[in-house]
């Protein structure tokens, strides 16, 4: 027997029940269409190396440049104000042909081995607010544990749907939505929803419906709640909690939980899914020091899966190149971050960490309509582990403020039961971010 929620009812439940309280000056939006607005213009010029180890496989190399130009209006006047979102973005090749491309952060190639030397997107969405709630339709950046655009890569992924916010309480938010096209981070144009590790044979979902809530009434507690159902395949919650223990003014503690439950629904496109996830992290901050150690296990027969290219896997142990997240898969990490600001290199942070997990394969459903390919007859002991290193400098003051160097490489080895799912990969990133705002 399928388990179905009806998340859309849910969707409708939760806007009909969410309080319209203002106080007198919130009757009218306080800036205005013009004077509210604001366009802000991202560049960042990005390289990869994704140096794959494995015998007779292929590097991928690509380097490239990318700019994103935000426009925010401001609200109409009035008890219900309307305005207007709009994007606008442009990647230009400056390196990846001749059969190095496919690193992730250009388009495709069209079969000549050669990505094409730019590609481009743009959207907009219409915003309505009223007194603590607003209402976008169109083009959305989205950010939470369910539903989140993919932004590691050159440009950002971005999704076509509609969504709703709540802020009627202190220390509360509440939001849902209902999207049904993603616009890919290395593509142009929108594409039906897709999962990341699902094999749906060309089929994708109509749409993904969400609702939750966010909590902050302690400044040093948060929570978050969401539920989501990605039509026809899987009915997904997700639950945190992030805790910090301040033990003196330059020591403090920081324990927190994630936590994933996934089921397959509707005409489960994916087959059968039973899905507990969920990850445990302990952090010691001292004097620019911070010291975290995670664990993290997946119960269940298929991988942990989300949106394909999102970010929308708010798990600890969810690393450069790997997320430790294959079925029934057990793993650990142990990271070390440092803060040069005590050195009075002040923008200038380092972290390195080592990941180790492992996945009993032969567990996985040879059968299953989507996951099937992560089964292996002798992958009792699949083990991996990855390394990674990472160096940033961001410029304090001057022209150049809040320019923005990243350097970042990670190293994934696994033993041979673990290569049938994956390969051993040597990845290099540098990445170069300055943010501007024009007005």
């Amino acid at each position: 027997m399928k388990h179905s929620l009806k998340l859309s009812p849910l969707f409708i439940a939760l806007a009909a029940t969410i309080p319209a309280f203002a106080h007198a000056d919130d009757e009218a939006s306080k800036d205005g269409f013009i004077e509210g607005s604001s366009l802000k213009i991202h560049t960042r010029n990005y390289y990869m190396n994704h140096d794959i180890r494995s015998p007779h496989a292929d590097d991928s190399k690509e380097w490239g440049q990318g700019f994103v130009g935000k426009f925010e209006s401001g609200f109409t006047q009035g008890v219900v104000g309307f305005g207007l979102d709009a994007y606008g973005m442009l990647g230009l090749k400056l390196d990846g042909g001749g059969g190095t491309d496919g690193s992730s952060i250009l388009p495709v190639s069209d079969g000549n081995g050669k990505a094409p030397t730019s590609f481009s997107s743009a959207g907009a969405a219409l915003k309505i607010r009223a007194f603590d709630t607003e209402l976008k339709a169109g083009d959305l950046f989205l950010t939470n544990p369910v539903i989140a655009g993919g932004e590691t890569r050159m440009l950002p992924q971005t999704f076509r749907g509609v969504s709703l916010t709540n802020h009627s309480f202190d220390g509360w938010m509440f939001e849902g939505g209902q999207a049904s096209f993603n616009k890919p981070y290395n593509q142009s144009g929108m594409r039906r929803l897709t999962t990341t590790y699902g094999n749906l044979d060309d089929q994708t979902s109509k749409h993904l419906t969400w609702a939750g809530a966010s909590w902050s009434g302690i400044p040093e507690i948060t929570s978050n709640l969401y539920a989501a159902q990605l039509k026809d395949v899987w009915d997904q919650y997700y639950y945190d909690l992030d805790y910090t223990y301040a033990v003196s003014d330059s020591i403090s503690l920081n324990p927190g939980l994630h936590y994933y439950h996934t089921r397959d629904s509707g005409k489960a496109l994916l087959g059968d899914i039973n899905n507990n996830t969920f990850s445990l992290h302990l952090a010691l901050s001292m004097a620019g020091h911070k010291l975290t150690t995670v664990l993290q296990k997946v119960n269940g027969n298929t991988p942990f899966d989300y949106i394909n290219q999102g970010d929308s896997v708010y798990l600890d142990n969810s690393q450069q190149y790997s997320d430790f997240n294959g079925p029934n898969e057990r793993s650990w990490k142990l990271q070390y971050e440092y803060d040069f600001a005590g050195l009075g290199i002040a923008g200038l942070t380092s972290s390195i960490s080592y990941s180790r997990g492992e996945l009993d394969l032969t567990k996985a459903d040879a059968n299953s309509i989507g996951y099937g390919n992560w089964y292996n007859p002798q992958g009792k002991d699949a083990h991996h582990w990855e390394r990674d290193l990472g160096l940033k400098y961001v410029i304090q003051d001057g022209k150049a403020k809040d320019l923005a160097v990243s350097l970042r490489w990670a190293t994934n080895r696994g033993n041979d039961a673990y290569q049938t799912v994956d390969n051993d990969v040597d990845e290099y990133r540098v990445i170069i971010d300055y943010p501007v705002d024009v007005f």
